[in-house]
């Protein structure tokens, strides 16, 4: 299998040579282009031909086709670094690829091809990407199965969401929270290793590195576990006070937890303090969630806003931004670009979560989030787009 992969490698061009690669670029296309299809929808420049409510499919589309694209370009680049096997590549990647794709052009065209077949397609990437994950982590006995057994998770939420969208659950929305929930539980999980670990690294080189982030403990197992039952108990029971008392203090538990990992101490390096800027969204999404529950006066598009744009959004641009640059033999340096793209999600999130709060403002701010949005992925697509179509750096081909 590993001689297989490695002939593969080497007969592949670079685009196919890693996950990361077209998922990353893939990934941040479909953000631009999902955007660009909404907001002339609700313009009413366009009709889009689909078989389900529109707002329906924008919410869809973002958290399970261009997040669930990004998993995949982060999962299929960290397996073989957990497990030391080969990366899945050329023909095999190019055909997951296009599964993910096909998904996407499934749910647009779904009027067409009618909302059964489209929810078949778009279904099926996730426990697909699942079950290579699994495969990778137990054939080395990894302990990383959790990140696989997460996405099997994702996949069930994309379906529930769908037959949501078909009529044939009654809360609409149930799909949706689960799928948001497994993704935040993945940003804890992943991120509560990879930010204080970066950061770590990064303090060490400095001439006084003074007191250095932890590796995960206890603490940390306990935050992930509060998180994962208060996120539950949302899933089940949005409105519920109990559940509202259960995400403040999850929130607050997160706060500590990353007050923990000296993120004010890297702010001299936008690719270190981007990780604690996103991973700060976490305990934000999780405060306003509970205050939602509890009070009329927050909305809940508002937390939610904080969870995708805030936490999904910043860190998928932390990570494609490190990862793009690590796995293509660059350094790890923050040029302009980067920064600017930083700087534009960071807004982009304050304006949407702000949108629902100040209701006289809620037009513009949603537009300057929307724009702000379109800005950060065209300076990744600018930037980082020949960086992952080239050939890793010292390479022959």
């Amino acid at each position: 299998m590993q001689a297989l992969r490695r002939s593969r490698m080497a007969a592949s061009p670079a685009f196919l040579r890693g996950g990361f690669r077209p998922f990353f670029l893939g990934g941040a296309l479909w953000a631009l282009v999902a955007l660009a299809l909404w907001l002339c929808q609700l313009a009413g420049v366009v009709t889009l031909p689909l078989a389900m409510d529109a707002l329906a499919w924008h919410r869809h589309d973002m958290l399970f086709g261009f997040v669930g694209a990004v998993i995949a370009g982060f999962l299929l680049t960290a397996i073989p670094n957990w497990t030391g096997r080969l990366p899945i590549a050329g023909t095999p990647l190019l055909a997951l690829a296009l599964l993910w794709l096909a998904g996407r052009l499934a749910l647009l065209f779904s009027a067409h091809i009618g909302p059964v077949a489209a929810a078949v397609v778009d279904v099926a990437f996730l426990p697909v990407l699942g079950a290579i994950a699994a495969r990778e982590v137990l054939a080395a006995r990894n302990r990383n199965l959790p990140a696989a057994v997460a996405v099997f998770a994702l996949g069930i939420a994309s379906a529930l969401d769908h037959a949501a969208m078909n009529g044939l659950v009654d809360d609409p929305l149930a799909g949706m929270r689960l799928g948001l929930a497994v993704v935040t539980l993945l940003i804890s999980l992943i991120g509560g290793r990879i930010v204080p670990s970066f950061t770590r690294n990064w303090l060490a080189k400095r001439a006084n590195p003074g007191r250095l982030p932890t590796q995960p403990g206890r603490f940390d197992l306990f935050a992930i576990g509060l998180s994962a039952a208060a996120l539950l108990g949302w899933t089940l029971w949005p409105s519920s006070v109990a559940g509202g008392g259960l995400l403040l203090l999850a929130a607050f538990v997160q706060l500590v937890r990353i007050a923990r990992w000296q993120g004010h101490r890297t702010l001299g390096d936008p690719l270190v303090a981007i990780l604690h800027i996103a991973y700060l969204w976490v305990p934000a999404g999780l405060a306003l969630l509970g205050l939602a529950a509890l009070s009329t006066a927050v909305p809940t598009s508002a937390a939610i806003h904080a969870l995708t744009v805030g936490a999904m959004a910043s860190m998928i641009l932390a990570v494609m931004t490190r990862a793009s640059l690590g796995h293509t033999g660059r350094a790890l340096r923050a040029d302009g670009p980067t920064t600017a793209l930083y700087a534009a999600i960071t807004l982009a999130a304050l304006a949407r979560v702000a949108a629902p709060l100040a209701v006289d403002w809620y037009t513009e701010l949603m537009r300057l989030g929307g724009l702000l949005w379109a800005a950060a992925f065209l300076l990744f697509v600018a930037r980082y787009g020949p960086i992952l179509l080239a050939p890793r750096q010292g390479s022959s081909n």
